[in-house]
């Protein structure tokens, strides 16, 4: 018998998938804790418009990813940190400190959490970092790290 799950289920599939399994499984175990619907042709173009809006708004996220690294692209961004006479920060620059300067300079909410810095930021300079915008949408992009008193 094939099913359409309505949501996740282990070690059988995802939300949204067609699947076949066994008479007995689904009328008594899938069906009816909601875990699927049975594949009837209704069920099936319901299913296929489902995929189909998703589609949509998959396509308009990734066009909204692209624009805002397209943005943050066109120049870097400058962190401003606390420094000694020697050139040395007090303290390394961290991706909180990145997302607010972003904010600030770009106009763009990133959350701290998808920055990943590969390395300690101590001195000033041009840094790379990686931002994950998630579905496998990562871009690297770079910040410039400048003296508080420039």
């Amino acid at each position: 018998m094939e099913v359409i799950l309505i949501q996740d289920v282990d070690n059988l599939g995802g939300k949204n998938e067609l699947v076949k399994v066994k008479n007995g499984y689904a009328r008594n175990y899938l069906i009816p804790r909601k875990f699927a619907v049975e594949a009837n042709p209704s069920n099936i173009k319901q299913l296929q418009e489902r995929l189909k809006v998703a589609a949509k708004r998959e396509a308009a996220l990734l066009a909204e990813i692209n624009k805002v690294i397209e943005v943050l692209k066109t120049s870097p961004v400058k962190i401003k940190a606390k420094t000694g006479t020697s050139g040395k920060i007090f303290g390394s620059v961290t991706s909180l400190q990145i997302a607010r300067a972003i904010r600030e300079q770009k106009g763009y909410e990133i959350d701290r959490k998808r920055i990943t810095i590969a390395e300690d930021i101590k001195e000033l300079g041009t840094y790379t970092a990686n931002f994950d915008f998630g579905n496998g949408n990562t871009a690297d992009l770079e910040f410039e790290v400048v003296s508080e008193t420039e």
